[in-house]
C-alpha cells in the first residue's frame, strides 16, 4: 500500500459494483491482474480494496481498471490534487508532461509539491488536457490562497491592473477576466456605497473571521461569474 500522498483517492464501493456487475469473483480479478498485467495480487487484497481497508497503487489501479473494462476515473473518488487528476485521466506523469510542453522532470517536481509553476500556455494545456474547471485548477495548483489576495485587491483598489497577474493566475480568456473583474469590482463598490463595508463592518477587507468571510464571498461570487469553467 502506498502513502497517503501517493495513493488516489480510491472509490472502494465502485470496484465492488464494477466487479459484480461483471459477474467475477475477487479471484478472477486477481488471476486477470497476474496474467495480464503481471501484478501478484491475492483475492483477499482485492476484497481489502473493496471493503475501503487499503488502496491500490497507482499502477494497480490502472491495471485494475484494465481488468474491470473501466475507466481508471471510475475507480477514483472525486479527484482533488494534480496527480489524482492525472491517474483519473490514465495518464502518466512523463505523457502529462509531453502533453503540457514540460520537462517530466520539472512537472513531477510541480505535481509532488502541490505548487504550479507553468507558464499560461502551459496552464491553458494542464487545464485542458485534465478536464479542468476554473475551480479545481486552482484547487489542483495550491492557488487558492493567491487568488483570493489577488481578488480582494482588485475589488478594492484598481482592477485593471489585476488583469495582468490573473491572467498568469488562470486559464482564462483576457476579455473575459476583465468583465468578470470589472463586474465583480461594480459589484463591490455599489455594496460599500450601501453598507460601508462587504466583510463585516470592519473596514474594506475586514479583519479575523469578517475577513475570511470577505475572502470566501469574493471568491465564490468570481466562480459565479466566471462560469467556473476552464
Amino acid at each position: 500500500m502506498c502513502g497517503v500522498h501517493s495513493s488516489p483517492p480510491f472509490n472502494a464501493p465502485a470496484a465492488r459494483r464494477l466487479r459484480a456487475a461483471l459477474g467475477m469473483a475477487p479471484g478472477h480479478v486477481a488471476y486477470g491482474l497476474r496474467a495480464q498485467y503481471g501484478l501478484v495480487v491475492a483475492p483477499e487484497t482485492v476484497m481489502a480494496w473493496e471493503r475501503g481497508e487499503i488502496s491500490p497503487s497507482s499502477a494497480e489501479l490502472t491495471a485494475l481498471a484494465g481488468v474491470l473494462w473501466c475507466s481508471p476515473g471510475e475507480l477514483l473518488a472525486e479527484p482533488v490534487t494534480l496527480r489524482e487528476h492525472r491517474v483519473a485521466r490514465g495518464l502518466g506523469a512523463d505523457d502529462l508532461a509531453r502533453r503540457i510542453g514540460l520537462e517530466t522532470s520539472s512537472y513531477q517536481k510541480m505535481e509532488d509539491t502541490g505548487r504550479w509553476r507553468g507558464n499560461e500556455r502551459q496552464s491553458a494545456a494542464l487545464a485542458t488536457v485534465l478536464g479542468l474547471t476554473l475551480a479545481q485548477f486552482v484547487t489542483a495548483t495550491g492557488k487558492h490562497e493567491e487568488l483570493a489576495e489577488l481578488l480582494r485587491s482588485a475589488v478594492t483598489t484598481r482592477w485593471q491592473a489585476y488583469v495582468k497577474p490573473l491572467g498568469k493566475l488562470l486559464p482564462i480568456p483576457k476579455h473575459h477576466l476583465e468583465s468578470v473583474l470589472e463586474r465583480l469590482h461594480g459589484d463591490y463598490q455599489s455594496r460599500m456605497v450601501a453598507t460601508l463595508s462587504w466583510g463585516g463592518g470592519q473596514g474594506e477587507a475586514g479583519s479575523g473571521d469578517a475577513g475570511r468571510e470577505f475572502l470566501a464571498e469574493i471568491v465564490d461570487r468570481f466562480w459565479d461569474l466566471a462560469g467556473g469553467a476552464a
